[in-house]
């Protein structure tokens, strides 16, 4: 609380300076970073958590992402496409996004979850991005969230281009099975063929016991990346379904 007391006083202003943003409506940009905990022991707090803007902000991240892929990548189809976005918008980017933005720091939390590590939490930082840019177009449009959104991402852009980054399809595979409140995957080595210079290994990934898909590869590493691949595309085909199916 009395952090909070502090940033009070000073109006947000070392957030905004820290940031590279301007908000008139300084209660906006407060409002993104409130954690529902913070609500619970504070019930007449007079703003509203950051979920509402969390929901705006993924909407408009996806669709700036998307404008600027389909720009930067005229010869990529629909479905590389498709992986890239997804890479660049997953949680795991946009908690690494908001660590190098501090945005930890500014978060309102509740003591349990302050001393549980909340303010180091990917889901906390990656909501608390999401909500920062809802925050943004409502203050000042589309066009400046588009220029704060491609700035950030503008270093793992150029990499993608130069083709130096691929898409973490174990981090894609985990956010979609976290998100139908399932168990983490668990990869299992199937088998290791082939002689010690040249050895080919099989996993299997596996969902509360059910096989999701296999892949090869060189390592295991290698095999475990194809396996979340296929599994992966495969939930992009059954999208309709509640559940990822084998």
């Amino acid at each position: 609380m009395l952090l909070y007391l502090i940033r009070k006083m000073n109006d947000w202003d070392d957030c905004q300076s820290s940031l590279g943003v301007s908000f008139s409506q300084k209660s906006l940009l407060e409002q993104a970073f409130v954690h529902r905990s913070y609500l619970n022991e504070n019930p007449t707090f007079a703003l509203s958590s950051n979920e509402r803007l969390e929901f705006l902000g993924d909407a408009i991240l996806n669709f700036i992402v998307a404008e600027r892929l389909y720009k930067e990548f005229a010869d990529l189809p629909e479905g590389a496409l498709t992986e890239i976005r997804a890479s660049l918008v997953c949680r795991d980017t946009l908690a690494d996004l908001a660590s190098s933005l501090k945005l930890g720091d500014w978060l309102l939390l509740g003591q349990g979850e302050e001393t549980s590590g909340g303010r180091s939490k990917p889901s906390n930082l990656a909501n608390a991005m999401e909500a920062l840019i809802g925050a943004l177009y409502l203050e000042q449009g589309l066009a400046r969230a588009r220029r704060f959104i491609l700035k950030q991402l503008k270093p793992r852009l150029e990499k993608t281009k130069a083709g130096r980054i691929t898409p973490n399809y174990k981090a894609l595979l985990q956010e979609l099975i976290q998100g139908q409140q399932r168990p983490a995957p668990v990869y299992r080595l199937v088998e290791a063929t082939g002689p010690d210079h040249n050895r080919q290994f099989t996993v299997e990934i596996l969902v509360e016991g059910e096989a999701l898909a296999r892949g090869t590869g060189k390592s295991k590493k290698a095999a475990e990346s194809q396996a979340a691949r296929a599994a992966w595309e495969r939930s992009r085909c059954n999208h309709g379904q509640t559940r990822l199916q084998a």
